[in-house]
């Protein structure tokens, strides 16, 4: 399943600033939303460039992208200037890789920029979790989305605040182990097809992300290892310390377990 955003503007003309902004789907089971798409609005315009927007494979969520379904759109913008979203799903035949699909959510700070995880200073969010996988799963894997924002001091040695523009790894642990890397690093901003963002401050690279693009998904495979069986998770962020100087710095985060199989499947219990 291939999601499309096309972003037109108003008469007031598109929004000046890069913005958070994401999709989100609603869970039925839980009522919760769960986040399948989150980019960065471009300076000043809107996606005419591409032909049909901003491309997302939302095929994890396929069990709810199924029949009657909600979906909300968000953008943080502040100001009198509005962007208008067109969303267009394109699902694509053929044979999958399995019939089956089921998605919990493990890590849900994806509300806004500043929802995030609070980054340099201790806080009481929770994100160690327990995660119980069904007996038939033959696939599992992460799907995480990640994003830095602020200015908070002090920088690193090339002069990059956080959590906006400093580079960082974080590791997600299994059972205690290191276990997978998140590197946020730069990912090319000014070879964006959007190239027509000026003045916004768009070529600069950040730490994962580029105003005008789709934040990358980073996906991690469990294989089948713990079918039928519990692990812990853990989302742990690269030491850092703020002083606090400078503003704060938050990691809007959202993590899902996803797991595929050949039967009826029902989603893991995340604890």
């Amino acid at each position: 399943i291939k999601m499309f955003l096309q972003i037109d503007c108003p008469s007031t003309g598109c929004d000046d600033w890069d913005r958070f902004a994401n999709i989100k789907v609603k869970d039925d089971a839980t009522g919760n939303w769960f986040e399948i798409g989150r980019y960065i609005t471009p300076y000043w315009v809107g996606t005419q460039l591409l032909n049909r927007g901003l491309e997302f494979d939302v095929t994890d969520f396929k069990s709810l992208l199924s029949g009657p379904t909600e979906l909300r759109i968000y953008i943080e913008n502040w100001t009198a200037k509005a962007d208008l979203i067109t969303l267009e799903f394109d699902y694509v035949e053929g044979i999958p890789d399995y019939p089956y699909y089921a998605v919990s959510e493990v890590l849900g700070f994806h509300a806004n920029s500043i929802d995030g995880v609070p980054y340099g200073i201790s806080h009481s969010l929770d994100l160690d979790k327990i995660i119980q996988i069904p007996n038939n799963a033959e696939s599992t894997h992460l799907r995480t989305l990640i994003s830095g924002w602020g200015h908070a001091t002090p920088t690193d040695a090339n002069g990059r605040p956080c959590a906006e523009w400093c580079y960082r790894t974080h590791d997600v642990k299994i059972n205690g182990v290191n276990t997978f890397q998140h590197y946020m690093g730069p990912i090319g901003c000014d070879t964006n097809p959007i190239y027509n963002q000026s003045p916004g401050n768009w070529m600069p690279d950040r730490a994962g992300w580029c105003p005008g693009m789709a934040v990358p998904v980073r996906s991690n495979d469990l294989g089948n290892s713990f079918n039928g069986t519990s692990f812990t998770f853990e989302y742990d962020f690269e030491d850092w310390t703020s002083d606090q100087q400078g503003g704060n710095a938050y990691y809007a985060t959202s993590s899902y377990v996803i797991v595929k199989s050949n039967t009826e499947i029902s989603s893991p219990i995340v604890n």
